[in-house]
């Protein structure tokens, strides 16, 4: 399966020698919420960073109540949601690929109702991850970044995104697996994305309180605490608070997914700077010695 990583550099030693960070995400705008602001930080500091889109979001909705009912949208929301892609990929100054999957859509109803034909939901894992291995090994990252086995919430395509990165991870570095899928390479760190956790969104809620502001983050608060939802474990927090307003304009750039006067931005700048200046990560796996808490996703690689 072709990639479609754009733009590549050529090989050489000046490539080789930089760190290179991988983020696997489901969909076009996952990138932009999830970990932007630490990928914005790293491309600052010169670190080479692709994203890794596994669908083209042909079956997410228009969610910015602005753009609902637009004839032309509506028909063509893949080609769409590509351009948006290519906007928030220039705005965060990194490489992107698609791996080509079609999106599983997020079923609703009880009892749910199947996944659609060959979507990526139903894609046999160990095949999908073909090619994110043959990326893996093209690229050749010291870390990447996914979802936890509960896919960050339980969209069937967060889910086999962590299924497939899994895999990858494991068997990029070995030859006899997937040996069509180019030259081993072995990744050394795994991490998962844990930025909207319970501890942040408190401190975010009672700061907004405490201004006298109104917090977005009720109802959200509420439904934790009635889930059974189990605290992750954040091992990682990476200061990136200066690229907050890069990672909010890449968002916004996924015009069809954000409505740009909702929640998402109704937290001050200065208060989020200051409240919390991290992006959270639970560390999966290492293959180097680490020292936990970390505040760099490269601790024990650099």
């Amino acid at each position: 399966m072709k990639t479609g990583m754009d733009p590549v550099e050529p090989k050489g030693s000046a490539l080789t020698e930089k760190l290179r960070l991988m983020a696997v995400h489901a969909h076009p705008d996952d990138e932009s919420s999830k970990g932007a602001a630490t990928m914005a930080r790293y491309v600052a500091e010169g670190v080479d960073v692709l994203v890794a889109t596994c669908t083209g979001g042909e079956r997410g909705s228009v969610l910015n109540p602005k753009l609902q009912g637009d004839p032309y949208i509506e028909e063509h929301i893949h080609e769409v949601r590509r351009k948006e892609m290519d906007e928030a990929r220039e705005i965060l100054g990194v490489r992107q690929a698609w791996l080509g999957f079609v999106d599983s859509g997020l079923p609703e109803g009880d009892p749910l109702p199947p996944l659609p034909e060959g979507c990526f939901g139903l894609q046999d894992v160990d095949t999908a991850a073909g090619a994110l291995v043959r990326l893996v090994r093209e690229f050749r990252p010291h870390v990447i970044t996914t979802y936890d086995e509960n896919g960050g919430y339980p969209h069937p395509d967060h889910i086999m995104t962590h299924k497939i990165s899994m895999v990858a991870f494991e068997a990029a570095g070995d030859p006899e697996r997937y040996p069509e899928a180019g030259e081993p390479w072995t990744p050394l760190k795994l991490y998962y994305n844990q930025g909207f956790n319970r501890e942040r969104t408190v401190a975010l809620h009672e700061a907004l309180l405490a201004r006298g502001l109104e917090s977005p983050y009720g109802d959200w608060l509420k439904r934790w605490d009635e889930s059974d939802r189990p605290e992750r474990q954040i091992t990682t927090r990476v200061p990136c608070a200066d690229y907050f307003e890069i990672r909010d304009k890449a968002l916004l750039a996924h015009a069809t997914q954000i409505d740009p006067d909702g929640g998402w931005f109704r937290v001050p700048m200065d208060l989020q700077r200051e409240v919390w200046p991290t992006e959270d990560y639970e560390l999966a796996q290492s293959r180097v010695d680490v020292s936990l808490p970390e505040d760099d996703l490269f601790a024990g690689v650099r």
